[in-house]
C-alpha cells in the first residue's frame, strides 16, 4: 500500500501535514506507522514515522526533525514531495546489522528484547543507529544484551557498563 507522491509546502518546522484524503486508506486499516520517502530537488531521504490525526485541521501529521529537513536542504516555504508506504518492517524501523547479529547470537537476550514494547525496541534501535562506528555499534549491542539478561530495562541502565 502506498500513496501517490504528494506535493507539500514546508510550513511547519516540526511536522509534515498529510491531507486527510491521501492518508484515508492507511487510517481505515488503523496504520499509525509508515515508511516515508521525501524528495527535494535532487535529494531523497527515506525514514519511518508515526502519523497522528491533527486535532485542528482533521488532516494527519508526522514529526519531521530538523536533521531530516537539513539533509534535504529544506527551508520554510519550499515545496517538496512526500510519498508514504505501508510499514512492513518488524520494529517500525530497520534494525542495524550489528544489533541484529548480536541478538541472533544470544537467544536469551533476543527473547527479552522481543518482550519489550515496540516503542522501547525502537528507542534501542535508534540509539544503536546513531553510532557511526561499526565497532562501537557491536560493543553497545553486546553491552545491551548483557544488561537485558541482568534485568536492566530502564533507558539509562541499558548501555551502562558495570
Amino acid at each position: 500500500m502506498k500513496t501517490k507522491p504528494l506535493k507539500i509546502i514546508h510550513t511547519n518546522i516540526y511536522a509534515i501535514l498529510i491531507p486527510k484524503e491521501a492518508y484515508q486508506s492507511f487510517a481505515e486499516k488503523k496504520m499509525n506507522r509508515v515508511k516515508v520517502s521525501a524528495c527535494y530537488q535532487e535529494k531523497t531521504i527515506n525514514f519511518y514515522a508515526a502519523v497522528k490525526k491533527d486535532k485542528v485541521s482533521e488532516d494527519y501529521k508526522m514529526m519531521f526533525s530538523k536533521q531530516k529537513q537539513k539533509e534535504l536542504g529544506l527551508t520554510l516555504g519550499n515545496k517538496f514531495t512526500v510519498q508514504l508506504f505501508e510499514d512492513t518492517s518488524k520494529y517500525g524501523v530497520e534494525i542495524p546489522e550489528e544489533l541484529e547479529a548480536v541478538l541472533l547470537s544470544d537467544y536469551e537476550a533476543y527473547v527479552i528484547f522481543e518482550s519489550l514494547t515496540k516503542g522501547k525496541q525502537r528507542s534501542i534501535i535508534y540509539y544503536i543507529l546513531r553510532l557511526k562506528n561499526i565497532q562501537k555499534r557491536i560493543d553497545q549491542s553486546l553491552l545491551l544484551c548483557e544488561n537485558l539478561k541482568r534485568g536492566n530495562t530502564q533507558n539509562k541502565e541499558l548501555f551502562q557498563a558495570l
